[in-house]
């Protein structure tokens, strides 16, 4: 009974760490590592142990008796990622697994390393597990928002429960006793990043790639314009955008981009509301789904569909999800990709687009129409939106799609630091290995580091930025155990006083931990995860209750009846 990961998969790799025979690839020192869709399990090799089991942070490993109709496909999907071979016959280990970081070595007159994190999503929140894993190692997090996670809290899919599971794990990390939240606090506004280098020896920044690629097209900016990661940041009720106008009044909605965000985004708009409401879906969206008039969500592409950018664990998901279809002529395009394509996963995928419908039926319920080979060439309307005009890719064919809403979704670009170095074309802080380099000089900048999508640009999925974070803290510890960073010039104590000073509302750990509870005991209420807070005067509010003392849980009942 060997086991099977499925489509929830994070790529965190913990689970081939666990695995004591070695039967989970790529591993994170194998070059397919970092572009892998999923890690898979080798069917032969697995002894039915379960260690991978415990160690996956989002459930995302069954043995093969327990999947359900859905998951079936991934019995198949893992399988196909080995050779071919004799039954019962094993590959020999492959991977020699990523080293040790080397610890932080405290030498006479020295103080204990301490590091300043920028940013608290995945790639933050991995670079802080690694530092805390050793002897007397202080981490300090700093974050603009009131609430941690970045990306896994305000950019995964309410119906993407699962994946969100990570944050248990994240926070492990944040109750660790030489761990500090410093949240609504915004380093360039309230910190220097000169200020935090002469209270810790490093300052390591992970901030991501926060801003949306634009689509340079006509009519792009108008009323019933936006982009796909703006939709799913007000879905999940991130306080920048929970005001965001979104009209759903129009029976068609065109998405311009087939990445995995595109399907996240077509796949919430169709939804059942009724499902949705037992996710962490914003209540500001699901009172909005329910009165939607959305019948279709298009995903149109420039490319066919030998080269969608979705994954296969996602278009699997789709599939089961949601009424598929494809147009006839597409169906012709991924007849004819199949007759070339030779990567396995590739032909996966378009072997499950073949099967999908035409289109032709009657319409009973919300459908996602993947479309292929449409280059955007402008958005039609006059006050607002009503539709795109593309034309057919490599031709001068014109092709319009009507719609009310139209949203792109083409990737993220990361922006400049302050007074770090930036590299404009790529949108990363020059660095090599997460060093930051002065590109003047070719020489590292002393004490400053980055992790996640602002060092590599915005690829790979959440557990991506493991090993990613894993690298930079190697470097880090180096540089620490080389002698080349600078003691803090002020006692611990005096980076609290400071912030305390330039940030009367910073939120710590505690204020972190009584905004969360509070989102519980909302969600509790209506059977939901959580009922997030999506103002951010009412996070700061529930914070403030959270001091240690005998009436904290009182007061924070008085407070979740006034906000309830």
């Amino acid at each position: 009974m060997p086991h099977v990961i499925t489509q929830s998969c994070c790529n965190d790799g913990s689970c081939v760490f666990a695995c004591p025979v070695n039967c989970i690839h790529p591993s994170p020192d194998e070059p397919g590592y970092a572009t892998s869709e999923m890690l898979y399990i080798d069917p032969e090799a697995c002894v039915d142990c379960g260690a991978c089991v415990s160690a996956c942070p989002v459930g995302a490993i069954v043995p093969d008796s327990r999947l359900d109709i859905r998951q079936l496909p991934f019995v198949e999907i893992n399988a196909s990622f080995y050779p071919e071979r004799p039954a019962g016959v094993k590959l020999p280990p492959t991977s020699k697994l990523a080293p040790v970081i080397p610890a932080a070595e405290l030498r006479p007159h020295r103080h204990p390393l301490t590091v300043a994190i920028v940013g608290s999503g995945p790639a933050a929140m991995y670079a802080a597990d690694e530092l805390l894993i050793q002897h007397g190692v202080r981490v300090n997090v700093f974050e603009k928002l009131p609430t941690p996670y970045g990306l896994v809290r305000s950019g995964v899919a309410p119906d993407h429960q699962h994946t969100k599971k990570v944050i248990r794990l994240f926070d492990r990390v944040t109750g660790h006793r030489r761990f500090r939240f410093y949240l609504n606090v915004e380093v360039g506004k309230h910190v220097t990043h000169a200020e935090l280098l002469a209270h810790h020896h490093a300052v390591l920044y992970a901030v991501g790639a926060p801003d949306d690629r634009r689509l340079e097209v006509d009519g792009m900016g108008m009323p019933g314009t936006g982009t796909a990661t703006e939709l799913v940041a007000w879905i999940n009720g991130h306080p920048d955008y929970a005001g965001l106008a979104v009209d759903l009044s129009h029976e068609r909605v065109v998405v311009i981009g087939n990445g995995n965000v595109a399907l996240d985004v077509a796949r919430v708009l169709t939804a059942d509301p009724d499902a949705l409401a037992r996710t962490d879906i914003a209540d500001h969206a699901l009172k909005a789904f329910r009165k939607s008039a959305v019948g279709e969500v298009v995903i149109a592409a420039r490319r066919g569909p030998a080269h969608a950018a979705f994954t296969l664990p996602e278009l699997i998901g789709l599939t089961g999800a949601a009424d598929v279809v494809l147009d006839p002529e597409d169906h012709q395009r991924v007849r004819r990709d199949l007759a070339t394509v030779s990567d396995p996963l590739c032909k996966k995928k378009l072997e499950i687009l073949s099967t999908l419908g035409d289109g032709s039926a009657p319409v009973t319920r919300p459908r996602i129409r993947l479309a292929f080979e449409l280059t955007p060439q402008r958005v039609l309307g006059g006050q607002r939106a009503g539709g795109v005009e593309f034309s057919v890719t490599g031709t001068d064919e014109l092709h319009r799609i009507d719609a009310g809403l139209v949203l792109t979704s083409i990737g993220y670009r990361g922006k400049a630091i302050g007074d770090l170095p930036f590299d404009e074309s790529a949108a990363v802080v020059p660095n090599d290995g997460g060093r930051v380099i002065n590109p003047g000089s070719g020489e590292p900048v002393t004490g400053t580091y980055v992790a996640g999508w602002i060092k590599r640009g915005p690829t790979g999925f959440i557990g991506t930025n493991k090993s990613c974070s894993f690298e930079t803290v190697q470097a880090l510890v180096a540089d620490f155990n080389a002698g080349k960073l600078t003691d803090p010039a002020a006692e611990p104590a005096a980076l609290a006083e400071l912030i305390a000073a330039r940030q009367p509302n910073v939120v710590d750990s505690a204020g972190w931990r009584a905004i969360d509870s509070a989102e519980v005991a909302r969600g509790g209420i209506d059977g939901r995860p959580r009922n997030k807070f999506t103002d951010t005067t009412e996070m700061l509010a529930v914070a403030a209750t959270a001091p240690q003392a005998p009436t904290k849980g009182r007061r924070l009942l008085a407070r979740l009846r006034e906000l309830v």
